[in-house]
């Protein structure tokens, strides 16, 4: 997701102490780029800032310093990257921009080469040092002959309760990270390269965090790391997540809780059964599951087979009724034939899951596929994706056409952005930003709002309400 502009500082936006007049009193621009992970590091280092006096501007054409938070987990994200660095260096010559500034995963896996090859950057800031960038724009302010210069260390930067954040996005809902790094062995994935191994934040601490929250006004928390399922391992939890769980159902004033990105591994009966009876934990669940035939499962180093799989969706719908099931797909990875992408498509096709992301299979450097044969030609990946969406995008129309008549509940996020005649919201089988949302034709209510919806129309991935007594 590219981010490029700073909205004005509003109550509710977050955890920050507002800004102080610096010394420098210099201008930030921000671009936020990647995933949710990214998204909750570019608020700690855009809280870091404000709080140490620097100035916010929407508008890079008057920003001295200009960040760039990369996400460099698979090619055409590392592209949008290195764009967005060519693009905002052209500032340095028609604009008032003095230092440029690459951070987050890219910075952290190529290091040295970004500062070769991009004479345009100042400063490479890598995944431990995001605590430290108000010290970093300071140095490299500093009037001094010019030199490139370079911050990276392990292990990587992990917040906590009271680190300063200016949050993006809407005021009621808020991302929570809650881990960084991974232990997983997954052969296409570079993210322990970048991020390292896995460290867990106190249950205090997020705990802490989410009382904040809600104290400002959040009723959706997302909790996201690389492994939630794996959630509290290195700190010798024993059920790390469902613990967690436990202590954020009680937070006052809380009415989502929604965990991100679970493996289908060490998914107890006593977590399912927590979903199904705590009305704050939405009955959502996120499981990549990357393939399903045994053969691809064993190349990309994914821990069990088809049939173990199939026993935990299985357990998942029958011990969360009406759970939505979001998964997602690798299509292309060395030695996928048709035979086993067959496999996939009709799995694809009878499991009738809500929502389905498919990724093309791309080489990265460092991981253990990058020596793999039996490469899948490009456009035989393109295909393969279109189909798999195709294929999903009819489940999801029948879905949404089931669904007319039904009442829900309905987080009102604000006028719709297709048109302000309309309301927008989420029910809790809609994570925010990647799925579809309900369109309110009928009736008023705030952004955060929690109301009654009455459903009439459909569309692919969409519903269509009104607002009920």
């Amino acid at each position: 997701m590219n981010q490029p502009l700073i909205k004005p500082l509003r109550k509710g936006d977050g955890h920050r102490p507002p800004a102080g007049a610096g010394p420098q009193n210099t201008t930030i621009g921000f671009v936020n780029l990647g995933c949710s992970k990214n998204q909750v590091d570019s608020e700690v280092m855009l809280g870091t800032l404000v709080h140490e006096g620097f100035q916010l501007t929407g508008d890079p054409q008057k920003a001295e310093v200009v960040i760039i938070n990369t996400c460099g987990f698979i090619e055409e994200a590392k592209q949008e990257s290195i764009n967005s660095i060519l693009e905002h260096g052209r500032l340095k010559k028609k604009g008032v921009c003095r230092v440029l500034i690459a951070a987050g995963c890219l910075a952290q896996r190529y290091q040295g080469d970004l500062l070769k090859e991009l004479p345009e950057l100042d400063g490479v800031v890598g995944t431990g040092e995001f605590g430290k960038i108000a010290t970093i724009c300071r140095d490299l302010l500093a009037p001094k002959k010019r030199q490139q210069r370079l911050w990276v260390s392990e292990p990587p930067y992990l917040y906590d309760a009271d680190t300063p954040r200016l949050r993006l996005g809407k005021a009621h809902s808020a991302y929570v990270k809650i881990a960084e790094g991974c232990n997983r062995n997954c052969a296409f994935c570079a993210i322990p390269i970048m991020r390292g191994k896995q460290r867990s934040r106190p249950v205090e601490s997020i705990l802490a965090e989410a009382e904040r929250l809600a104290a400002e006004g959040v009723k959706e928390i997302n909790l996201i790391s690389q492994d939630t399922i794996n959630y509290g391992v290195d700190l010798g939890i024993r059920g790390g997540l469902t613990t967690l769980l436990r202590a954020l159902v009680k937070v006052k004033d809380l009415r989502w809780i929604r965990p991100f990105y679970l493996y289908p591994q060490q998914v107890t009966d006593e977590l399912l059964d927590l979903y199904a009876g705590e009305e704050k934990i939405t009955k959502y669940i996120d499981m990549p599951l990357q393939h399903i035939n045994d053969r691809m499962l064993k190349r990309m180093h994914r821990l069990g087979n088809r049939a173990a799989i199939d026993k935990l969706v299985d357990r998942i719908r029958t011990r969360i009724p009406g759970v939505a099931f979001r998964t997602a797909f690798i299509v292309g990875f060395p030695g996928e034939t048709e035979e086993a992408y067959d496999e996939l498509k009709t799995y694809v096709t009878e499991r009738e899951f809500d929502r389905v992301a498919v990724f093309l299979y791309s080489d990265e450097e460092d991981t253990s596929a990058l020596a793999l044969e039996e490469k899948v030609e490009r456009a035989v990946m393109e295909e393969r994706r279109n189909e798999l969406l195709a294929i999903q995008e009819d489940i999801a129309s029948a879905q949404g056409q089931s669904r007319i008549g039904s009442v829900m509940d309905v987080l009102v996020e604000g006028p719709s952005e297709e048109t302000p005649l309309l309301l927008e919201g989420r029910h809790e089988g809609l994570a925010p930003e990647i799925d579809g949302v309900v369109y309110i034709n009928d009736g008023t209510a705030d952004p955060g709002d929690l109301v009654t919806v009455e459903i009439t129309d459909a569309t692919t991935y969409d519903l269509v309400g009104h607002i009920v007594t």
